[in-house]
């Protein structure tokens, strides 16, 4: 009886630390990262980098969770977007050059902000598709280059 009181208090806990966590996270215009058109929800989240990762359903959920390292890597992009569309991630440098930013340069993908260290990489990125600057601007090449670093929780 007293291990089952203990196991119901730590799940509970649990259960209030993640609501207090997803809770500094907007999910506003954030879409699920398998079902590109549905609304992620916070309660359908997986780690990722030190962070979560939204998604619609239970199913797209396990389809990330169980994905293959290669599978992983094609996701990645997606994944780096949208840490940064929930404000778990910062950038602190250009994607393209890994300069200083220039704030004036900044551009909107996918509802997200993102700035350059120059006019060039700023037109070069604006003459991308939509998908395509994910892809360039997000992927591991370009977040390990832009130095995105996790937003420090406020206490």
């Amino acid at each position: 009886m007293r291990k089952q009181n203990v196991v119901a208090v730590v799940l509970a806990l649990s259960v209030v630390a993640s609501m207090a966590y997803a809770s500094s996270i907007s999910l506003e215009g954030v879409k699920c990262l398998i079902a590109g058109g549905q609304a992620a929800k916070v309660e359908k989240a997986a780690e990722y980098k030190e962070g979560k990762v939204f998604f619609c359903c239970d199913n797209c959920k396990g389809k990330f969770e169980s994905a293959s390292k290669e599978d992983k890597e094609k996701m990645a992009p997606k994944a780096n977007h949208q840490l940064v569309a929930t404000k778990q991630y910062e950038q602190q440098a250009c994607p393209m050059s890994g300069g200083k930013v220039d704030a004036s340069t900044a551009i909107e993908v996918g509802g997200t902000k993102i700035a350059f260290c120059c006019k060039n990489c700023k037109g070069t990125a604006e003459q991308m598709k939509p998908e395509e600057q994910v892809e360039k601007l997000f992927g591991e090449e370009a977040f390990n280059k832009a130095k995105f670093e996790k937003v420090k929780e406020k206490k």
